[in-house]
């Protein structure tokens, strides 16, 4: 019997009071009942406890039948809702799998559960963030005076302009740039994230996507198929330092010469999958988040260490880069990377 029904039962016997068998009878009738098949059983239960005496009706009602269903279809049901079977006085208890494993650490998971959560990451849908740009577009209200289109049709007036056109400064997709930590402090969450940005990349357009460790090496062209196994097996052949050492203030001070001061980087959404280790000069990775922060749009830190109970970032790496992050965000399991793929939509 749920808390509430408890509680309301409580408050309606002081409302009505106990004085009364009567008053008793109803409240709990009107309360602690939530089904017809119910109430053979409430008069059984109240005759021998109120009344110490016999049934005030005949028998008592046989409890539906429950069954246990496994829910292996998308993740939309929710854990342990009871839905009412077809078949007469039978209800169904629905268990999701997905919304388990949905919360679970990736370091906590095993191939086959690895699997699963791999299944469903690939379901994940990216929506297209956009940016102003300076191209103009006609304006449907009020905007900038469009004085060309205005002249071109006063001229089929007489010279008299009667409708006045205006523009207002178009949109263009954001670029988003993904730079993933594959270094040996990261071998539990590396295989997971890069699942995570195959499905960004085949996702939604003008993905840039990196590996850092290290060295940085890109992966964009590696993960433009739609396969997620083939993709995987590129990246593995194209980074040479998966699960080795890490220098991220070294690879971002690559990244920031070759690709991302110049261009790359620019009015973008940087997001950077990382445990915050690195055996470089925290100056180093200080003033390459200072460069990288002058020309992105927003800059946001992916730490699967984050959801840890007492976390602190405390790892130099970590220490020297926050000041410059916008989104610091945790990246250890599906739920977090889902909250994540919103959060790139914005």
């Amino acid at each position: 019997m749920p808390v509430g029904c408890t509680l309301e039962f409580g408050r309606a016997v002081a409302e009505v009071g106990a004085d009364t068998a009567e008053g008793v009878y109803w409240s709990g009738r009107a309360t602690l009942v939530k089904r017809p098949e119910e109430i053979p059983l409430y008069d059984e239960v109240f005759s021998s406890h109120w009344l110490g005496g016999a049934p005030r009706s005949g028998g008592v009602a046989e409890l539906p039948a429950l069954t246990l269903v496994l829910d292996d279809g998308p993740a939309t049901t929710q854990n342990d809702v009871v839905e009412e079977s077809p078949a007469a006085d039978t209800f169904t208890v629905r268990y999701s799998r997905a919304e388990v494993l949905g919360a679970k650490d990736f370091a906590e998971c095993t191939e086959e559960e690895l699997a699963e959560l791999h299944d469903l990451m690939d379901r994940f849908r990216f929506v297209r963030a956009t940016r102003r740009c300076r191209r103009l577009r006609p304006a449907a209200g009020r905007g900038r005076p469009d004085l060309r289109r205005t002249v071109r049709a006063a001229m089929g007036t007489g010279g008299e302009p009667l409708r006045w056109f205006s523009v207002e400064p178009g949109e263009r997709p954001r670029r988003l740039v993904l730079l993933l930590d594959v270094s040996g402090s990261m071998e539990p969450y590396a295989r997971a994230l890069i699942r995570f940005v195959h499905a960004a990349s085949v996702g939604r357009s003008h993905v840039e996507a990196f590996a850092l460790g290290t060295r940085l090496t890109r992966l964009t062209r590696e993960l433009a198929t739609r396969d997620p196994d083939a993709a995987l097996a590129r990246v593995t052949g194209a980074v040479a330092d998966w699960s080795g050492g890490t220098r991220l203030g070294d690879g971002l001070a690559e990244f920031n010469d070759q690709w991302g001061v110049r261009g790359m980087a620019r009015g973008a959404r940087v997001v950077i999958l990382s445990d915050g280790w690195d055996r470089g000069d925290p100056s180093v990775m200080d003033e390459q988040m200072l460069r990288l922060g002058r020309v992105a749009h927003e800059v946001v830190w992916v730490n699967p260490l984050k959801a840890t109970p007492g976390y602190a970032p405390l790892a130099q790496g970590m220490a020297a880069a926050l000041p410059h992050v916008d989104q610091f965000v945790a990246g250890n399991s599906l739920d977090s990377l889902r909250v994540l793929a919103g959060l790139l939509a914005d």
